[in-house]
């Protein structure tokens, strides 16, 4: 075996030092991989007294200016090629992700949402960051906010009020209450549609239980009106679809329900204004940078609306 070094020590090994032992193995001289380096052949000289200062023992034999590899700088080599390969990697992740080209996000969202302007907005993220891998989830409210909150998902998509101190919220999606109605329907002609319009007209609402549910039962008890409620349904693309069929006329958030928009129907501003707005949502008061990068996409398509 080599013959050990008379110190030896616990310091950090220098990549660039590794690098140096790896060429002088792979080329024969300290002269090539000096160059290959380049650097001078006293400083790579320089950088393999002190790898070998730093690990304890010789890693060549020196016979008239000829280095021969060691039986200890054998045995390290491999390792060393190995650790060096994986530094390597580890820039270049670092620098997909600086760039955007690697990654993760989880984002949620009520159904609606991700059946209406989320997709959109979810492939035009993917066109500026094509390989980032993003995994949408949906949920009820409480289980959106629950799951943003454990940190399940990075962030996600609430409809205000929050009502809970321990997430972040910025506004997003402001938008009011609209009816769905068919093309051929009487009120189609209509500049907007009130409570009072909508007796014994058949009705399409989101189930019970929704606060925007309740805000519409609210507007027709002040009217005087008992809505006739001939469908419930949960996400705003079937009341959309129903619609469409003649089946009724629905009363539903306008921005979502303008994802739906086709010949059968139109979309009327149903009064009282009833806000229905959404914000961006994380457990954390600063989102990671792949959240921000979606919810500026967010903002950009929105605006562009």
């Amino acid at each position: 075996m080599g013959k050990a070094l008379a110190s030896r020590t616990s310091k950090n090994f220098n990549p660039r030092a590794m690098e140096i032992f790896r060429e002088v193995v792979r080329m024969g001289s300290v002269t090539s991989a000096a160059k290959k380096a380049g650097l001078s052949q006293p400083a790579a000289s320089r950088l393999i007294a002190q790898f070998e200062q730093d690990i304890g023992f010789e890693l060549f034999h020196r016979d008239k200016g000829r280095l021969t590899l060691s039986p200890d700088g054998l045995l390290l080599y491999d390792e060393v090629v190995r650790a060096l390969d994986n530094i390597a990697r580890v820039r270049i992740l670092a620098s997909d992700i600086a760039e955007f080209r690697s990654g993760q996000l989880r984002i949620v969202a009520p159904p609606s949402l991700l059946e209406g302007f989320l997709s959109e907005i979810a492939a035009d993220f993917l066109k500026l960051y094509p390989k980032v891998r993003l995994t949408l989830d949906s949920g009820g409210v409480d289980t959106v906010k629950a799951m943003i909150a454990s940190r399940a998902v990075d962030a996600g998509f609430v409809k205000l009020p929050l009502e809970r101190s321990d997430l972040n919220a910025e506004s997003i999606l402001e938008c009011g209450t609209t009816c769905v109605i068919p093309a051929q329907h009487d009120l189609a002609k209509a500049k907007s549609v009130d409570a009072v319009a909508l007796r014994n007209v058949p009705l399409i609402l989101l189930g019970l239980g929704s606060s925007s549910r309740a805000q519409v039962e609210a507007a027709f008890a002040t009217a005087g009106v008992v809505p006739t409620v001939l469908v419930e349904t949960h996400t705003i693309g079937s009341a959309c679809a129903l619609a469409a069929r003649g089946v009724g006329v629905a009363i539903v958030n306008h921005a979502l329900a303008s994802a739906y928009v086709r010949d059968q129907i139109v979309l009327r501003p149903f009064l009282p204004d009833i806000r229905q707005d959404y914000a961006f949502v994380t457990a954390d008061p600063a989102p990671s940078r792949l959240a921000k990068a979606f919810l500026e996409c967010c903002k950009a398509s929105l605006l562009n609306k």
